[in-house]
């Protein structure tokens, strides 16, 4: 039995029957009280052969990894937090980096219709939300042998002194329309299904499906003055000017020199931290 009556769980039930349907990408939702980390259930399932289509979701989890190897933490029931197994079959392997940024896009597009907030990616794939762009959620993505497992957490409604750092925000904090976790996964769920097929469809490519100019349009990090913190220890500090066909950061650096285009890194805003 729950005690926050403002954090009702999320009924298994009534989400399989809203989203599950033949012919259509989600094939089963996987409800857990508690887990570790939804990505790691969902990559276990992959490995056991489990279809395209699966969602694993967890009302509290304990062991939640995000980019760069960071925690992801959050109250019971105080925000969404799941994970897709998606095997994108006909699709060159050097395109499936593409299905997190993807995702960031389908999430972005349900909270700004759902949400009725202001929202935007940080590149690669945190969600910013409200006038001062405070991170929201997160996506994390892995590869499973001939599966992509994407990983989302989302605040909905965490309060303040809940929250892990002040640049930290949640749907409630900012006075979203919707905070109702069941009308937000559906709405999340359906923008996802209906990019990839797109996406899928076209091969991969995403300038054919779309999807690069519609995160191009998404991408708050486009235009910024930015400092890219590499994975070799390194920092490139420039202009960020373009999300080139790999779904890579172009830079153009300070100081003149050719774009660099960056496929991992920490981006920090210079205009918005």
């Amino acid at each position: 039995m729950y005690s926050d009556l403002g954090r009702p769980p999320l009924s298994a039930m009534s989400l399989r029957r809203a989203l599950i349907r033949p012919g259509g990408l989600w094939t089963n939702l996987d409800l857990r009280p508690t887990t570790v980390s939804t990505n790691a259930d969902a990559v276990a399932a992959a490995k056991s052969g489990a279809p395209e289509g699966l969602v694993v979701v967890a009302e509290e989890q304990t062991g939640g990894r995000g980019r760069l190897d960071r925690g992801w933490v959050s109250p019971p029931r105080a925000g969404l937090t799941f994970s897709l197994l998606l095997r994108p079959d006909g699709v060159p392997m050097h395109q499936w980096g593409w299905l997190p940024l993807l995702a960031g896009v389908a999430l972005t597009r349900a909270i700004r219709r759902i949400g009725e907030v202001e929202a935007v990616l940080k590149w690669p794939n945190d969600l910013l939300i409200g006038p001062f762009r405070r991170k929201a959620a997160g996506l994390l993505a892995e590869v499973s042998g001939q599966a992509v497992i994407v990983g989302i957490g989302l605040n909905v409604t965490t309060r303040t002194e809940e929250l892990p750092h002040t640049g930290a925000t949640s749907l409630a904090v900012e006075k979203a329309a919707c905070v109702d976790r069941d009308t937000l996964l559906r709405a999340i769920l359906r923008e996802v299904a209906g990019d990839y097929e797109l996406w899928r469809d076209s091969g991969g490519d995403p300038d054919g499906s779309g999807l690069r100019a519609v995160y191009a349009e998404s991408c708050g990090t486009l235009g910024q003055h930015v400092t890219v913190e590499l994975p070799s220890g390194s920092v490139l500090v420039g202009e960020a000017v373009d999300v080139d066909g790999g779904g890579r950061l172009v830079v153009d650096p300070d100081g003149g020199g050719p774009p660099v285009a960056v496929a991992a890194g920490d981006v920090i805003h210079a205009r918005l931290n």
